[in-house]
């Protein structure tokens, strides 16, 4: 299984950016999906999750600025984000709770390799 995500980029403040995350492989279910977020020096946080049933769950510092969705049938998660502040640069990483054949019993949780947004101000 892997997550792939896309999206990132450069952007100046007060911009959008919509980040995609697709997991392919043999996959039986994916359970929660969500975006985390690490900048330079600090701890990897979470930013958005969205459960299965399409329950979400924001820090309380994009609320109101990001929006989590999902796409079930083509599993994958997106990140719409609004109103983008300097302080929102950092490396954004998919996260994905997913049953496979190697983790039928309990879902494992699997990481995407990261991408880049970058908001100047």
């Amino acid at each position: 299984v892997q997550l792939v995500e896309s999206g990132g980029g450069l952007v100046q403040a007060g911009g959008s950016l919509r980040l995609s995350c697709a997991a392919s492989g043999s996959i039986f279910r994916i359970n929660a999906m969500g975006w985390y977020r690490q900048a330079p020096g600090n701890q990897r946080e979470l930013v958005a999750q969205i459960t299965g049933g399409g329950i979400t769950n924001y820090a309380d510092s994009v609320k109101g600025r990001f929006t989590i969705s999902r796409d079930n049938a083509k599993n994958t998660v997106y990140l719409q984000m609004n109103s983008l502040k300097p302080e929102d640069t950092a490396v954004y990483y998919c996260n994905a709770d997913i049953q496979d054949p190697d983790h039928w019993r309990q879902p494992y949780n699997y990481w995407g390799q990261g991408t880049q947004v970058t908001v100047s101000s």
